[in-house]
């Protein structure tokens, strides 16, 4: 049976750290000056790009670790620890100045800086393998994991379709608030992330 709060946590630290809302003015300079045909192309095909790898990563990057001799619980840690940092930059807004200086115009940036690393990034990678870590093996929750990995980027893809409209709407305060507010969340969570690797280990107790 799904757990209902792992699911929601799932979908938020997805979200946040794949970040929809924070990519939408990015995608616009990325592609100023494309016709709506040619957009609308580099946004189906950086978001599929991104999914094919994130699906990987989900599916196998456990596999991986285990063959290099990395267990669960240090790269729930170290994913952790990255996750904090990513939470940091969009605190004091470097994530922002990090996208803007990728973000001159390229006549195809559908696989970079789109889909990789802005979409399928080392945080939103580490999430994956953490989150089906996490679930332990069941198909039902392994299966959840990547179908919520999916709406989240159909939110990215919806928003970037959107984007222009969107820009106008929040302004630059607006964006900058949602970030910060996205970054506290983030933060929180990367912190749980490190706690259930210690507890995993024997470093921490676990709650009463």
């Amino acid at each position: 049976m799904i757990d209902l709060g792992f699911t929601v946590t799932a979908f938020v630290t997805l979200f946040v750290i794949i970040d929809p809302v924070g990519m939408a003015p990015v995608f616009v300079a990325l592609t100023s000056g494309m016709d709506s045909g040619h957009r609308r192309a580099v946004a189906l095909r950086a978001v599929g790009i991104g999914a094919l790898l994130l699906t990987l990563f989900g599916l196998f990057g456990e596999a991986v670790l285990g063959f290099v001799g990395i267990t669960m619980p240090a790269f729930r840690i170290a994913g952790g620890v990255l996750l904090f940092l990513t939470a940091l930059d969009m605190l004091f807004d470097r994530r922002t100045q990090r996208r803007q200086d990728q973000s001159a115009p390229a006549e195809d940036p559908s696989v970079f800086p789109l889909a990789t690393p802005l979409i399928a990034g080392p945080g939103a990678i580490a999430t994956m393998i953490l989150l089906v870590g996490q679930a332990g093996g069941e198909w039902q929750s392994v299966a959840m994991v990547h179908g919520v990995m999916l709406i989240v980027l159909m939110a990215t893809l919806t928003l970037f379709l959107a984007a222009p409209l969107i820009e106008r709407a929040l302004g630059d305060t607006g964006v900058n608030v949602v970030t910060r507010l996205l970054g506290m969340l983030l933060a929180a969570l990367s912190v749980q992330f490190v706690l259930d690797g210690l507890r995993a280990v024997g470093v921490v107790s676990a709650p009463a």
